[in-house]
């Protein structure tokens, strides 16, 4: 599988197995938390690392699927975790969609993750508690980064930094002095 390196990073399998380990144990008491829920709490912990970081936590390549942002490197990780006996994977109806919850068999190895990175983590499960796929699809869905990028299509982590919130006055004013000074403004 191929990944994108993103600026000295590179997909650390060994890392994305144990946040998923760590993910599953934390959420076990969440009823919402399938599989389209560990996709947006992956995505979410990765991206909000590399913008406060400057880096991803596991460097997994995301991309554009209908329910939203989603690790590539997924399902080929979960089911080597499945043979290697590290998680099952149970499937349940769930108002009348079938929901896929990875449960650890084993705990998670956080050895070489930085206090912040889990911070960071367990502020991306605190904002999803109580959500279930559809919200936290919809949530999903109005990130830019996954408006501009086409579905299959891979998700930058530079895109983290755009915004599409109103400009405040005083953001204009201050691109408005910029132009001015240097010149932009016509």
């Amino acid at each position: 599988m191929a990944e994108i390196k993103i600026k000295g990073s590179k997909f650390d399998s060994n890392k994305f197995k144990e946040l998923m380990l760590y993910i599953a144990d934390r959420c076990s008491d969440d009823p919402d938390y399938g599989a389209t829920k560990l996709n947006k709490i992956l995505f979410y912990s990765d991206f909000y690392s590399y913008g406060l970081l400057g880096q991803p936590i596991t460097g997994a390549t995301y991309f554009k699927l209908d329910k939203g942002p989603a690790p590539k490197s997924l399902l080929p990780v979960r089911s080597q975790m499945e043979s290697d006996g590290d998680i099952v994977i149970h499937k349940k109806n769930r108002f009348g969609k079938e929901q896929h919850r990875v449960v650890p068999l084993r705990e998670a190895d956080l050895s070489n993750f930085t206090a912040k990175e889990i911070a960071i983590v367990d502020q991306v499960i605190a904002k999803f508690c109580g959500a279930n796929a559809d919200k936290v699809s919809l949530f999903s869905h109005r990130e830019m980064s996954w408006q501009l990028a086409n579905i299959r299509e891979d998700i930058p982590y530079e895109t983290v930094f755009i915004c599409n919130d109103p400009l405040t006055e005083t953001e204009i004013n201050r691109g408005l002095g910029l132009a001015k000074k240097y010149g932009w403004a016509i």
